[in-house]
């Protein structure tokens, strides 16, 4: 499962900035794009940094910062969706697999916290 997500989360943040470089060079697409390409790259990023974790509350913190970054993910995907007609199918598909590994990674959070418990 692990390197399913590796790949699955490494996928996300490829192809946020593929969808990225269809949208004009402007200042109001760049702010959104460069943010979605951050926090959408950090996702992949920190999920492999938390398979590298040292114990559970390492892990469970790391794994933290993956949910900040999906979500915030999310809302730049969906800042892009109001703004823009453009690659309306591909913003909801990214938008869409962000939620899922979001909810994948809660998941995972609560069975930590649980096990823990």
């Amino acid at each position: 499962m692990k390197e399913i997500l590796k790949n699955r989360t490494k996928k996300f943040g490829s192809d946020c900035w593929h969808l990225c470089s269809k949208f004009p060079v402007s200042r109001e697409y760049n702010a959104y794009c460069n943010q979605l390409i951050r926090c959408s790259s950090s996702v992949g990023a920190n999920y492999r940094a938390a398979c590298r974790a040292k114990s559970d509350a390492d892990f469970l913190n790391k794994l933290k910062i993956v949910e900040e970054e999906a979500d915030e993910s999310m809302f730049f995907l969906e800042l892009l969706l109001e703004v823009s007609n453009k690659e309306e199918i591909e913003l909801r598909r990214l938008h869409a697999e962000a939620n899922e590994i979001l909810s994948i990674i809660v998941a995972s959070i609560k069975t930590i916290r649980n096990r823990k418990s």
